[in-house]
């Protein structure tokens, strides 16, 4: 069984609207979200190194899929949107409308060796996002 873990990154600094994503950095939110993801990782138990791909960027479901297929049991990919959430429903039968910002759906593929991943081997574990936790 393999794991992916589709998180959606946090909110970005607007303060100049002239910037692209990638000269963007975190605001204060944002900054307390990368604490949340490594803890995330922690609780799972995840001991791998985290790798950042900018090619992923701005990237077709299609060639997200082409990525993840290596050698890892559980790979957690942090983007953008709409193309998180276009992954998601392109994997799962359940339909997503928006994965808001931080939003962390989790999905478990049931195939021993990445290279036979399909999407219809796929189902989803869960779908968690901060304001359900927000009273």
């Amino acid at each position: 069984m393999k794991k992916l873990y589709l998180i959606r990154h946090a909110k970005s600094d607007w303060s100049d609207a002239s910037k692209d994503d990638f000269e963007r950095g975190l605001n204060t939110r944002g900054g307390k979200a990368i604490l949340t993801a490594q803890g995330l990782s922690k609780n799972i138990a995840y001991k791998g190194k985290l790798k950042y791909l900018d090619a992923l960027y701005f990237a077709a479901p299609q060639e997200i899929i082409k990525e993840i297929k290596n050698k890892h049991d559980t790979v957690f990919i942090v983007g953008d949107n709409p193309e998180t959430t276009e992954l998601i429903d392109l994997m799962v039968d359940e339909y997503i409308d928006n994965v808001p910002t931080l939003g962390i759906v989790a999905l478990n593929i049931s195939v021993k060796q990445w290279r036979k991943f399909k999407p219809e081997k796929t189902t989803l574990d869960f779908f968690i996002y901060p304001k359900m936790f927000k009273s």
